[in-house]
């Protein structure tokens, strides 16, 4: 089984304990928080997948980084199962495509800017509400910045892209003065 169908599994069985729990946007924080400590850690990364770690040892460090990272007991019981298995590798895919269905479920689509410099705060605005009555959803707006462009904006909706930027338009006109 692929990766992604593996964190994809994980992902749903995780979201329905926080959806019969009403815990949900609750587990899918501490399920990032646990990702982005195990990826963030090398030594974290070597003692949990490591075969020969006893696993009483796994759980007590596992019960300690819960502790640390303030978890809630679903969140943690499914970490704990997630390492059982051997899955913590795709942990950071279980805690994206969980991300994606909380989200989902809150009716939130999370949108990415790019500009080559800051932009006012108002265009900011004005772009998150036309984005908000094109989709019907909620926005959360992540601004990135990318000099390169020159010029206008990039926007990113899930897997759509629209590219307003100077770069792209030069881009499409050497395509079209080469074809």
């Amino acid at each position: 089984m692929s990766d992604a169908a593996i964190a994809d599994r994980y992902a749903r069985a995780i979201f329905e304990i926080g959806v019969e729990t009403g815990q949900l946007e609750a587990i899918s924080s501490q399920i990032r928080k646990a990702a982005e400590a195990f990826a963030g850690s090398s030594e974290l990364r070597a003692v949990l997948e490591n075969p020969l770690v006893a696993e009483s040892a796994r759980e007590s460090l596992l019960k300690e980084l819960a502790g640390r990272l303030a978890m809630g007991e679903p969140a943690t019981n499914a970490l704990r199962l997630i390492a059982r298995r051997r899955r913590l590798p795709v942990l950071s895919d279980i805690a994206s495509r969980l991300g994606t269905l909380s989200d989902e479920k809150a009716g939130i689509v999370r949108a990415t800017v790019v500009t080559a410099v800051p932009l006012p705060e108002e265009i900011y605005t004005q772009l998150q509400s036309k984005i908000e009555s094109h989709t019907k959803k909620r926005v959360v707006l992540k601004r990135e910045q990318d000099p390169a462009l020159i010029g206008g904006i990039i926007t990113k909706i899930g897997d759509n892209t629209i590219d307003g930027s100077i770069r792209g338009r030069l881009e499409e006109l050497t395509r079209q003065l080469l074809a």
